[in-house]
């Protein structure tokens, strides 16, 4: 996908056929850069959601326009982008990142601004936490520290765990604290914990450690391209264990990364497109129609559903009125997706269950649904 790096707006084709000023709504995302895979399956969610809802007469009689903005995947930039959106291209909703860092850095600037903001899948509990007018469409880390703490314990049958996490990164940090209260209070243990930083690609001496500590299992809550690197370095120094991760680990580079490296490997997630659930099913063959037989992934149906949530808000409080958006936005119930059901609870939550995919010859495949 060719992404410019500077301001971009999409117009569906169907604009053209509507009389009236279309809605715009505001995307910032990691289209270039490190974490790249994260932003545009995502985007590419959102636009197909986007046309659709265009194709069958828009909302409130008006088509919805994207503006959007690259943020390169660079701290800080989140920030600078939120700011053009809301202050240049007038946005009634943004859609979040995927990245609970680069959310976190937006999200009191749309708070401010009485702008509501969706993320579709940073899942640290600190992004709504900044204030009402911040949402998200995903389940938060507590529940996907508690599944993967379930999970080492029930399936992997491990006693004693390693946990490998970035310093540098709030969903790494929050997502092993999170972990490590479910699973040593049920008998598990955390023999020994090791840091890394983003960018990183040396991670021997970490692992090193690991080897000498004899756990059963590594957790790594991080994200796909130094997760990939640290189960390569590990194989080659005879770490043969299963290592898990959560939903950082989502994207395709992970295998062109990690290879045969992965065998064995697991980790939580949001969606499966494997799954065989009609309305999962049709999403796929969708997605994969508009995008050249690409395969959707859980940032993909997450992104999708954030504009059909906002859509709905907007048509509910039958205004683009900030205040009122924001009130719709807090009522959502029961709202059906393609990554679940959405109910959007008091704290401005979705409550979801959590999908396991097992990393097996280069694939990644449906393991088991967890309930909430």
């Amino acid at each position: 996908m060719k992404t410019p790096a500077l301001f971009l707006t999409l117009l569906a084709t169907a604009t053209a056929a509507f009389a009236a000023d279309p809605i715009k709504l505001g995307e910032y995302a990691s289209l270039t850069g490190k974490e790249a895979g994260f932003g545009q399956t995502s985007h590419h969610g959102i636009i197909l959601a986007l046309e659709e809802i265009n194709a069958t007469g828009g909302v409130l009689g008006r088509p919805l326009e994207l503006a959007y903005e690259d943020n390169q995947t660079k701290s800080g930039e989140s920030a600078t982008a939120v700011k053009k959106l809301l202050s240049r291209d007038k946005v009634v909703a943004l859609i979040g990142e995927v990245s609970s860092g680069r959310s976190l850095e937006a999200a009191p600037i749309a708070q401010a601004a009485h702008i509501p903001m969706v993320a579709p899948a940073a899942t640290n509990p600190k992004v709504t936490q900044t204030g009402n007018y911040i949402f998200r469409v995903c389940f938060i880390d507590p529940f996907q520290g508690t599944v993967m703490a379930k999970f080492a314990k029930e399936d992997l049958k491990a006693k004693k765990v390693a946990i490998l996490s970035s310093v540098s990164n709030a969903y790494s940090l929050g997502l092993a604290k999170f972990f490590k209260e479910t699973f040593v209070p049920a008998g598990g243990e955390v023999v020994t914990e090791k840091n890394f930083s983003e960018g990183d690609k040396d991670f021997r001496a970490q692992l090193t450690a690991v080897k000498a500590a004899g756990v059963d299992a590594v957790f790594v809550p991080g994200y796909y391209t130094e997760s990939a690197l640290i189960v390569r370095q590990a194989r080659d120094l005879g770490l043969t264990m299963p290592f898990f991760g959560g939903d950082g680990w989502e994207d395709e580079q992970l295998l062109k990364i990690g290879g045969e490296a992965l065998n064995g490997c697991y980790y939580s997630t949001h969606f499966s497109a494997e799954n065989t659930d009609p309305v999962v099913a049709g999403f796929a063959t969708k997605y994969k129609a508009r995008w050249n037989g690409e395969v959707p992934g859980a940032f993909s149906a997450l992104g999708y559903d954030a504009v059909y949530v906002i859509a709905d808000a907007i048509k509910r409080a039958g205004t683009t009125d900030g205040p009122k958006l924001r009130d719709a936005l807090a009522a959502t119930k029961n709202f059906p997706g393609v990554s679940g059901v959405t109910t959007i609870d008091k704290d401005r939550n979705a409550s979801k269950a959590a999908t396991i995919i097992a990393l097996h010859d280069g694939k990644a495949k449906f393991f088991k649904t967890v309930a909430p």
